[in-house]
């Protein structure tokens, strides 16, 4: 739709009263060459082109890095997070939630259910505020039971040693 009102507006413009009848053969293919240039179909946004690396760089909100190249647990934007494994099918967050309340505030739990069966799919997400909180947490809470099935707790973001990738010779 845009294309056509170009070409109207091109043709008022362009051709006024006479149109193209009283109009010879070279100035004709200079109007229609004027008119393809306008009426070219443009993609993407803007139709400025502008490119993708020529974007702002905008505020955007990152998370902090203590130790520049250390191993070891890192720290969400929220909190410090615990991935706990093994955890019993039908347990429910209250049985989490007490197990692990123990330690400091709890900020969230997440527990994944099956969709097929309704029951939780072994694992869950634990988030406390501080370190020291999860840390402890982590530390007495490994190798644990709940509801007769030994857990494992693990820092759900950990800051590896940087692996090298293979250079092409």
């Amino acid at each position: 739709m845009a294309d056509r009102d170009v070409l109207e507006l091109a043709n008022d413009e362009e051709f006024g009263d006479g149109g193209m009848e009283d109009m010879d053969g070279e100035v004709e293919d200079e109007v229609v060459s004027k008119l393809k240039d306008k009426a070219k179909r443009r993609k993407g946004r803007g139709f400025t082109g502008v490119r993708g690396d020529d974007r702002d760089e905008g505020e955007y909100e990152r998370v902090d890095t203590e130790e520049a190249g250390e191993p070891g647990p890192q720290r969400s934007i929220e909190g410090w997070i615990l991935f706990v494994t093994g955890i019993h099918e039908e347990a429910q967050e209250d049985d989490i939630h007490d197990k692990f309340s123990e330690y400091g505030e709890i900020k969230n739990i997440h527990l994944n259910l099956d969709r097929r069966t309704g029951f939780l799919k072994g694992y869950a997400l634990v988030e406390y505020e501080t370190y020291k909180e999860a840390l402890a947490a982590k530390e007495e809470l490994d190798g644990n039971d709940i509801l007769g099935q030994t857990i494992a707790v693990e820092w759900a973001f950990v800051k590896g040693p940087r692996r090298q990738r293979k250079g092409r010779h």
